[in-house]
């Protein structure tokens, strides 16, 4: 880590003191701390930055309290943090100490340098450099209109308006950053094929050797749970933050009228762009849920319980019926939908179960306690880890598992949605695409994608697959032997 880094924090509504007692009267600082954020317009989880001396800059934190930051996801507004912190990072370090009041036009083009250019930089892809660009953009843009500052260092050109693109969101005079990559455009969908992920997980997360027998020496304490939070992702498109808010309110039980897909709704509070939809579990896949809950889940919520953990949470959101998913705040007296709770509120969430107040989260860990996208993001890296020392050359990530939905959900719908309008005469075939629709709109409505040009990477790679199975029936010699014909005979 560098020391003389900027650093990103998250607002909380409570101090953590010291066990023994703060060494002075903290308390006076913590009492009615949650109200105290309430009345100066702070949201808990809302993330601000710290300087290298650990000053807290007023002016510059009030971004993320602006209108155009506190309607972002949460993870977008971390996103926009961390980009921010990285460019005056540098400005700190690579430029004597300079501010981000004091920031030019030549430190902006310095710091691309650096990040794409230098033999020694980090080399970021211009999708990433893009990414990085639209945060520090949106910041310098709110400074200015704010008055903070007579110009933005970042430097601008006229948007140019796409052929045939409705202008009713951005006009031609619009600007840009005029330093955007244009190697932006080339996207390189990582997915698993079945089989390969099926290797993935059962050596990497289960701790199998390559022989798919249990490893000795392996502890497989929660392999059970981890495959499968894999396979719910696999097989569901959920994004890694959408899947960790998930609350036993939302995934029901299965049961053996439930068919081969089971499907919940995926609440608007924790969707990624407030993307409500329907999402659909195999029947398998649940039932290794329900066997996590009956099983797992239950006993470090019993160990939880008998070590009063749970009651010493402060302040927590409280369902008092556990079939009707309505939640209360401690010390509040009105009543609130589970599904309108955010993913940091469901954190504080207990519901009343058969031993008395239990988290609502789905997914638990050690503890008892949610478990974080940090901690997920350390078991991937953590089954990575094991596939090298097992030979297995196979990697993944969280988001790895929502491409390899799309892409083999696509292909099979795709399939299907081919055969059956092969067997029908021009009229059926209207009237099915109109019942049906499109497979690649069906996709992108269960990634939660607004606009289907998102979901069209997906279509390319399948053509890109269908490319190469195309390819290995090329012969590998171009020489063909070709029979010589006797001229002289045929004329005969």
């Amino acid at each position: 880590m560098i020391v003389n880094a900027w650093r990103v924090r998250a607002t909380a509504e409570d101090f953590t003191l010291p066990p023994d007692g703060p060494p002075f009267d903290l308390q006076l600082l913590t009492v009615n701390r949650a109200e105290w954020l309430h009345e100066v317009g702070l949201e808990a989880g809302t993330p601000f930055l710290v300087s290298p001396v650990f000053e807290y800059d007023v002016v510059l934190n009030c971004f993320f309290q602006s209108p155009g930051m506190r309607m972002r996801a949460v993870s977008t507004q971390f996103g926009y943090a961390r980009d921010l912190a990285a460019f005056l990072t540098f400005l700190w370090v690579s430029r004597r100490g300079r501010g981000w009041r004091e920031a030019t036009e030549e430190d902006h083009l310095a710091y691309l340098a650096w990040r794409r250019r230098d033999g020694d930089g980090p080399r970021t892809s211009g999708a990433t450099w893009n990414r990085e660009v639209a945060g520090v953009d949106a910041f310098y843009r709110w400074a200015v209109r704010a008055g903070h500052l007579p110009t933005s260092p970042i430097p601008q050109v006229a948007r140019r308006p796409r052929v045939g693109a409705q202008l009713s969101r951005r006009t031609a005079d619009e600007q840009r950053p005029a330093t955007y990559a244009r190697d932006a455009g080339t996207v390189r969908v990582e997915w698993l094929p079945p089989f390969s992920y099926r290797v993935w997980r059962d050596v990497g997360v289960r701790g199998f050797d390559v022989a798919g027998l249990p490893r000795l020496g392996f502890r497989a304490r929660w392999a059970a749970r981890n495959a499968t939070f894999c396979d719910v992702m696999v097989r569901t498109g959920l994004r890694l933050a959408e899947q960790c808010a998930l609350t036993v309110f939302e995934v029901p039980w299965w049961t053996p009228e439930a068919g081969a897909y089971v499907r919940f709704w995926l609440p608007q509070a924790v969707a990624k762009g407030s993307s409500s939809r329907w999402t659909y579990v195999p029947a398998a896949v649940l039932r290794d849920v329900d066997d996590y809950r009956r099983w797992d889940r239950a006993e470090v919520v019993a160990q939880a319980q008998a070590a009063g953990r749970y009651a010493r949470w402060r302040r927590p959101w409280v369902a008092e019926e556990p079939g009707r998913p309505w939640a209360r705040r401690v010390g509040s007296t009105s009543r609130v939908k589970v599904e309108h709770l955010g993913a940091s509120e469901r954190r504080l969430l207990l519901v009343e179960g058969p031993a008395g107040l239990e988290p609502a989260m789905l997914w638990l860990g050690e503890g008892g306690q949610p478990l974080s996208v940090s901690a997920w993001k350390e078991m991937f890296a953590a089954s990575n880890r094991r596939c090298t020392a097992a030979g297995v050359l196979l990697a993944c990530h969280a988001h790895m598992l929502r491409h390899t939905f799309a892409v083999v959900t696509l292909e099979q719908l795709q399939r299907g949605h081919l055969a059956a309008l092969a067997e029908q005469h021009p009229r059926q075939r209207e009237h099915y695409t109109r019942v049906f629709g499109d497979p690649l709109d069906w996709v992108r409505r269960r990634l939660g994608h607004r606009s289907v040009v998102t979901t069209l990477v997906y279509l390319h790679t399948l053509a890109e697959l269908e490319m190469e199975t195309r390819m290995a029936l090329v012969p590998s010699g171009w020489d063909l032997p070709v029979d010589v014909v006797d001229e002289t005979a045929a004329v005969a």
